[in-house]
């Protein structure tokens, strides 16, 4: 269960503009915590299943060797350029692996939905395409807190 946004009530994303946004944004911010503790943060394309966030990441990446050694990540997606216009979300929690890494399209069925999603996304694709250098990773929040600046024009 989601921490629930206790600052910025006024102008935080009711559950289905958070639906909506994270369904059509494609870019997000993920941030791991590196072996000496510092903080890294990389852009990756996600799909969103309305409970969940499904990256798609290099196994052969710092953020992969962050993760499997501490699963802890904030991911921060956002739009906007005129400050009256901004608005995202961040998630935060523990990164779960699911598939095969890398990922070579063996069946999965856990990966049927979020696979169908990023392909369609991303590729223009009913299938999802499968390089052998990616695997799934999926966050499901632990807390979650959401802008959106154009709500203040109203208050």
């Amino acid at each position: 269960m989601a921490v629930e946004q206790r600052r910025g009530r006024r102008i935080m994303m009711s559950p289905g503009e958070l639906d909506v946004f994270l369904t059509e944004q494609r870019t997000c911010r993920v941030a791991t915590v590196s072996a000496d503790g510092r903080p890294h943060v990389s852009a990756l394309w996600f799909a969103w299943d309305g409970t969940s966030l499904w990256l798609y990441s290099l196994t052969r990446s710092r953020r992969w060797a962050d993760l499997r050694r501490d699963p802890r990540l904030a991911v921060v997606v956002d739009d906007g350029e005129d400050y009256g216009e901004l608005r995202g979300v961040e998630l935060s929690g523990s990164a779960v692996f699911v598939g095969e890494a890398p990922r070579t399209g063996e069946p999965c069925p856990e990966l049927d939905v979020p696979e169908a999603l990023f392909a369609r996304k991303n590729f223009g694709l009913d299938e999802m395409p499968h390089d052998g250098r990616h695997a799934w990773l999926r966050l499901t929040p632990d807390a979650v807190a959401s802008w959106d600046f154009r709500k203040m024009a109203a208050l």
